[in-house]
C-alpha cells in the first residue's frame, strides 16, 4: 500500500500544466501582394492583362446584386444618350457595358481610303489585347486566333490601375469575393432543396423491447412510403415500448444553422456599397416599415454623383476624334412619364 502510494505521489509531482494553441487563423489575403508585382506580361505581339477576363465575364452572373447594379447604370446610360451617325445606340449600349464590367471599353474607328471616320463599332474588350507598340490593337479569341486592327484605329477606355498603365480593372473588385459567397450560398440552398433534405428525417431507435422482425417491418413501410403521396401518416405499435425508444429527427433542423439569410443580406450590402447603386432603383424591396425615401430624390443624388462622372469618362471619346460624338440628355425623373428623345 506504501509503494502504490509512493508512486501516486511520484506521478504526482511528475504532471504539470500544460496549455498551447492550435488551428491559427489564416488570413483570406495572406501572400496576396505578390500580385500587386505582377506586370502584364507579353505574350509575343501584345500584352495580357493582369486580371482574367474571362473570369470577370463569369463573375458577372454570379450575383443577381452584381450583374443588376451594372445593368442599371449601363440602361440609364443608354437611356440619356443622344444618338450619333457615327455611332449607333446599339454600340453605345455595348462599349458603356464592356467598361462597367471590365473596366475596360474599346471602339474601332472604321475609316475610309482618305482617313475619314465612317463608323465606330465596339470591340469586345474580353478578347481585345494591347500590342508591344502601344498603339497597336489585337482581338484575340484562341490560340492562334488573332486579328490585327488597323494601327490607331482603336480608342481604349480604361478606368486607371494603381499597378499599371496598359488595361484598366474594375471598380467593384473589392466586392467580388461577396458576390461569389452570394452565389454559393444560393447554390446550397438549391442543391439541399433539391436533395429532398428538407422533407427528410432520422429515424433513431434505441428501445430494446424491438425485435428485428420490427425492425424490418418498419424499413420495409417507409420504403414503400417514398414516391408520389410520400407525405402519408404511419402508425407504429410498440409494447412495452419505452417513451424515448424511437425518435424521429428531422434533417431540415440544419436548415437554421447555415445563416442563408444572413450570408444574403451581408453580401448584398457589401455589392450595392461596391457599386454605390441605390436599392430602390434595382427593384429590392424595404424591410423596414420606413422604406428606402423618396425615389426621385434617390435618382437625383444618383445622377449626380455616378453618373454625371460616368458620362465625363465616355466623353473622353470626342477629345480622342475631334469631334462632338458624345453627348447626353439631362437624366432626370418626368412625373409625366414622357424621357427626352
Amino acid at each position: 500500500m506504501k509503494k502504490s502510494a509512493g508512486k501516486q505521489l511520484t506521478v504526482a509531482e511528475d504532471a504539470k500544466a500544460e496549455v498551447f494553441s492550435f488551428g491559427d487563423p489564416i488570413a483570406m489575403l495572406d501572400k496576396s501582394e505578390i500580385f500587386d508585382y505582377l506586370e502584364c506580361m507579353p505574350v509575343g505581339k501584345y500584352y495580357e492583362p493582369p486580371i482574367s477576363f474571362a473570369g470577370l465575364a463569369k463573375a458577372f452572373r454570379s450575383s443577381v446584386h452584381h450583374s443588376s447594379a451594372i445593368y442599371v447604370k449601363r440602361n440609364i446610360l443608354v437611356s440619356c444618350y443622344i444618338p450619333h451617325p457615327l455611332l449607333s445606340r446599339a454600340e453605345f449600349s455595348k462599349w458603356a457595358l464592356d467598361y462597367l464590367v471590365f473596366g475596360n471599353g474599346c471602339l474601332e474607328a472604321k475609316k475610309a481610303m482618305s482617313g475619314k471616320v465612317l463608323s465606330l463599332q465596339s470591340a469586345l474588350a474580353k478578347y481585345t489585347r494591347r500590342g508591344i507598340d502601344v498603339d497597336q490593337y489585337y482581338y484575340v479569341t484562341g490560340y492562334k486566333q488573332e486579328h490585327e486592327f488597323a494601327k490607331g484605329s482603336i480608342f481604349h477606355l480604361i478606368e486607371p490601375d494603381l499597378n499599371q498603365e496598359l488595361y484598366g480593372l474594375p471598380e467593384y473588385l473589392p466586392a467580388l469575393n461577396s458576390a461569389l459567397l452570394n452565389e454559393d450560398a444560393t447554390l446550397f440552398r438549391r442543391r439541399y432543396y433539391k436533395n429532398g433534405s428538407h422533407a427528410g428525417f432520422i429515424l433513431y431507435m434505441t428501445d430494446a423491447a424491438q425485435k428485428q422482425d420490427d425492425v424490418d417491418s418498419l424499413r420495409t413501410a417507409l420504403k414503400n412510403s417514398k414516391g408520389p403521396g410520400n407525405f402519408r401518416n404511419l402508425f407504429m405499435y410498440a409494447p412495452n415500448g419505452k417513451k424515448d425508444g424511437i425518435q424521429l429527427i428531422p434533417v431540415s433542423e440544419v436548415a437554421a444553422k447555415d445563416e442563408f439569410f444572413n450570408i444574403k443580406n451581408v453580401t448584398r450590402d457589401d455589392q450595392l456599397a461596391a457599386h454605390r447603386v441605390p436599392p430602390q432603383l434595382m427593384g429590392i424591396i424595404p424591410t423596414n416599415t420606413g422604406g428606402f425615401g423618396n425615389p426621385a430624390d434617390t435618382a437625383e443624388v444618383f445622377s449626380r454623383n455616378e453618373l454625371a462622372p460616368l458620362q465625363a469618362r465616355f466623353m473622353e471619346l470626342n477629345d480622342w476624334l475631334g469631334m462632338e460624338v458624345v453627348k447626353f440628355n439631362n437624366y432626370k425623373i418626368d412625373s409625366s412619364g414622357d424621357q427626352p428623345k
